[in-house]
C-alpha cells in the first residue's frame, strides 16, 4: 500500500466515465468530455427582490443575454409553425420573472462578483446555468406550497423564490453544515417578509413523507449523485476516491429513496422533478423506471 502509485480521484472518474459514457453517449462522448474538462462558465441569474435596475444594463453592454426569454421566444416561434395536435414543449410555460443572463458560446468572459443595493440584498446570484432547469420544468404557479428536497446549498431555492409564486416554499437538506451555507444565501439576497415564507430543515429527506407527507403542490428532488464535472476537475471532496466507494455505488439506491420520498410528499395531483448532475443513465433514467 505504501509503495503503490497513488492515482488520482479526478483521473478514476475521467476512467469511469470514458469507459461507461463513451457506450451510451457514442459520437457525443469526445465533445461532451470537452466540456466536462473545461473552465466551467456561469450564469447571473438577477435577484428580483434588490434594487438594481442598472444591471440589466449593465448585463447587456457585456454582450450577455437572458437565457430563458430566448427560449421562451423560440417556444413562441416553435408553436407557431408546428401542427395543431403536437403538444407544446416544456419550456412555454417558463416563469418571465425568472432572468438568467450568460456570454455567448466561446466567450470566457467572468461576470464581476454581486454588489449589494442599498439594503444589503446582493444584486445576482452566480450558478451554473443548467441548475436552473429543473426550477423552470417545476413550473410553479401563484401560491404553490414547494417542498426543496435537498436544498443546499441554495441556488434552485433562491431560483424558486424568484418566480414570486412560492406560497411557501420548505427548503430541507440533511447537511448541516450545507444548510448554514443555505441560510447565508437567504440572508443575502432575499428580505425579511420572503424569508419568512421559507423553512429551513435538515431532515433525512429519505423520511420526508413522515414529516409532512401529502402537503405540497410541487416538489423538487435534486439528488446528490456523482457531480461529473466537480469528479472530473477536482480533488477536494472528490466522490471517486477510494474511501469513498461504497457510498459511490449506493448512490443510485439513495437517489430512489429521495425521489419516493418526494412523490409521497406531493399532494394528489401534484408535480415532482427529480434531476441529477451527472450523465449516469444510472443515476437518471435508471431511478425514475
Amino acid at each position: 500500500a505504501t509503495t503503490a502509485p497513488r492515482i488520482p480521484s479526478t483521473r478514476l472518474a475521467l476512467h469511469h466515465f470514458d469507459t461507461s459514457y463513451s457506450l451510451h453517449l457514442r459520437q457525443l462522448w469526445p465533445s461532451v468530455r470537452a466540456g466536462l474538462l473545461c473552465e466551467q462558465k456561469y450564469g447571473a441569474l438577477l435577484n428580483n427582490f434588490a434594487a438594481a435596475d442598472h444591471v440589466l444594463e449593465e448585463l447587456e453592454l457585456l454582450n450577455a443575454t437572458d437565457f430563458v426569454s430566448e427560449a421562451a421566444q423560440e417556444a413562441q416561434q416553435w408553436q407557431r409553425g408546428a401542427a395543431a395536435e403536437m403538444s407544446p414543449p416544456l419550456c412555454t410555460s417558463i416563469s418571465s420573472k425568472i432572468k438568467c443572463y450568460t456570454f455567448p458560446r466561446g466567450d470566457i468572459t467572468r461576470f464581476r462578483p454581486a454588489r449589494p443595493d442599498a439594503l444589503g440584498l446582493l444584486d445576482y446570484y452566480l450558478m451554473d446555468a443548467a441548475s436552473l432547469l429543473p426550477v423552470l420544468a417545476l413550473n410553479v404557479q401563484p401560491d404553490d406550497f414547494v417542498l426543496d428536497l435537498c436544498a443546499a446549498p441554495g441556488g434552485k431555492t433562491l431560483a424558486l423564490l424568484q418566480t414570486g409564486f412560492c406560497g411557501h416554499l420548505a427548503a430541507n437538506d440533511v447537511s448541516i453544515s450545507r444548510t448554514k451555507r443555505l441560510y447565508q444565501i437567504l440572508h443575502s439576497y432575499v428580505p425579511k417578509e420572503v424569508r419568512d415564507t421559507v423553512s429551513v430543515t435538515s431532515y433525512d429527506g429519505r423520511d420526508w413523507d413522515q414529516v409532512k407527507g401529502g402537503t405540497f403542490h410541487k416538489v423538487l428532488v435534486d439528488v446528490p449523485c456523482t457531480t461529473d464535472r466537480h469528479s472530473a476537475m477536482e480533488e477536494d471532496n472528490n466522490i471517486f476516491h477510494k474511501r469513498r466507494t461504497k457510498e459511490r455505488q449506493m448512490l443510485p439506491m439513495l437517489q430512489l429513496q429521495l425521489l419516493m420520498a418526494g412523490i409521497l410528499a406531493a399532494k394528489p395531483g401534484g408535480e415532482v422533478v427529480y434531476s441529477t448532475c451527472s450523465l449516469s443513465p444510472l443515476q437518471n433514467e435508471c431511478v425514475v423506471e
